[in-house]
Parts: structure tokens; C-alpha cells; sequence
């Protein structure tokens, strides 16, 4: 019986892009070969090989830190857990499928308390959400292990969540799908100030988040290495795009 594809959770593990949300190391050390020889039919590793920040940017073909976003936010606060993300009820949904991804998005936050949040995330009837940008606390992706819940995120239309700390797992799970980019505030009590619905703009490549609405301005740590693996589309796409395993056009 052929083995199953690993998830990309497992790949960015095994490739060692878990990167902690406060740490930018400058290079990043990928095993995909040794670890998956047989990952897929159509995905042909290579040996394995060190590569510089610099020349991961280089070769995916731009800097990730000029990416800016703009957009009304969404605000919650500490410890919120995958389980208020995306309910374990809704985890049969295949991302892959374009359909279920939709559906994946219109469920993006629906285990959060209503009294605590009355404003829903995605309106009723809706399959993308209106805030582009999600600003938390501490703790952000608490709770249990699980790729849906950057994927329902992203699915939902957000790209950026900036929080002050976050659950690794969450981190390394959004670097592993691209959806989000996971950015760490610098200070902590922006989600306090801000409100849901003002209007932000999250620029990577000065480090801040603008809050139009209240005119504050909060500085963000650098996103690092983890970059230009978002900036690509998750690991797969990123190992395709650096030439680590083939891409399917040459396989």
C-alpha cells in the first residue's frame, strides 16, 4: 500500500521552517529528500542544502516585505484557540477542493462567542469576510493542531493576523499554507485600542500597522525567513518556486 502524501504541516516540520514567532534566524535548512523521498509521484526532491535569507528572497523573486495591506480589521482578544477558528465539526472539509475551501472561509471564526462577539467575522449567508486584516492578543492559535485554521482564514479573504504572541503551532501552520501572514506585534494592547471595523494598513516592509480610524500607529517585528515562504504560497509552492523539488511542468 503506497504511503500517503505528507501534509504540509509535516513537510514544514521535517523541512524546519517552525519558525518561533520571534525568531528570524538567517538561514533556513531543508532535509525534504531525506526525510520524504517519496512524497509524491509527481515531486522529485533534491539533496539537501543551506539557503541564506538573501538568496531565498532572491529566488522567489521579490522582497515579502514590500507587501501591504489595507483594510477594515477584525478584533479579538487573548487565547483565542483553533477550536473558535474553525470548529472541529467543519475539519472534513478538503481544502484542496475549491468548493469546500469557500465553505471552509464562510465558517472562519463561528466558534467565537456571540456575546463576546457580536459582530460575526463572515455575515450570515456570506462565503468571504469584509476585514482583511485580524488584530489579536496574546496566545493567538492556542489549542489544538490544526492547518484549517489559517487555511479557513485566508479562505475567508484575510491576509494578515497581528497579534502578540502567538501558539507555534498556529505560526508554523500558516507559514506551512500561506494563507496569513502571522506578524507579531513589537508592544503589546493594540487589540484593546483597536476596534473591529477601523480601517488599518499593515506594511511589511516598515514593520507597522497604521490604524487610520484612531490615528496610532503599532510597530511590528519582522516576519523574517518565514517570508518568502508565505509571499510563495505555502512550502510546496515555495520548494517548487527555489527549485528544491522539481515543479510539475519538468517532473
Amino acid at each position: 500500500m503506497a504511503a500517503a502524501p505528507p501534509s504540509s504541516a509535516a513537510v514544514a516540520g521535517a523541512l524546519t521552517v517552525a519558525l518561533a514567532p520571534s525568531v528570524a534566524p538567517t538561514s533556513t535548512f531543508f532535509r525534504c529528500a531525506q526525510i520524504y523521498p517519496n512524497c509524491h509521484p509527481t515531486l522529485k526532491c533534491r539533496r539537501a542544502r543551506t539557503l541564506t535569507a538573501a538568496a531565498a528572497a532572491a529566488a522567489a523573486g521579490s522582497s515579502p516585505s514590500s507587501a501591504v495591506f489595507h483594510g477594515e480589521c477584525f478584533v479579538v482578544g487573548d487565547n483565542i484557540d483553533t477550536d473558535q477558528i474553525i470548529p472541529a465539526e467543519h475539519l472534513t472539509l478538503v481544502p484542496s477542493k475549491p468548493d469546500e475551501y469557500r465553505k471552509l472561509g464562510s465558517f472562519a471564526f463561528v466558534g467565537l462567542p456571540s456575546a463576546a462577539y457580536p459582530t460575526p467575522f463572515v455575515a450570515p449567508g456570506e462565503e468571504s469576510s469584509r476585514y482583511a486584516v485580524i488584530v489579536g492578543g496574546a496566545n493567538f492559535g492556542c489549542g489544538s493542531s490544526r492547518e484549517h485554521a489559517p487555511v479557513a482564514l485566508g479562505a475567508a479573504g484575510s491576509r494578515a493576523v497581528v497579534a502578540e504572541s502567538y501558539a507555534r503551532i498556529f505560526f508554523r501552520n500558516s507559514v506551512a499554507t500561506g494563507e496569513v501572514y502571522p506578524l507579531e506585534l513589537a508592544d503589546a494592547g493594540a487589540w484593546k485600542e483597536c476596534k473591529t471595523g477601523d480601517v488599518v494598513t499593515v506594511d511589511l516592509g516598515n514593520s507597522i500597522m497604521i490604524n487610520h480610524t484612531s490615528g496610532k500607529e503599532y510597530k511590528l517585528k519582522p516576519i523574517g525567513d518565514a517570508g518568502p515562504v508565505i509571499e510563495a504560497g505555502g512550502i510546496f509552492a515555495y520548494a517548487r518556486k527555489t527549485g528544491m523539488i522539481s515543479s510539475k511542468a519538468t517532473a
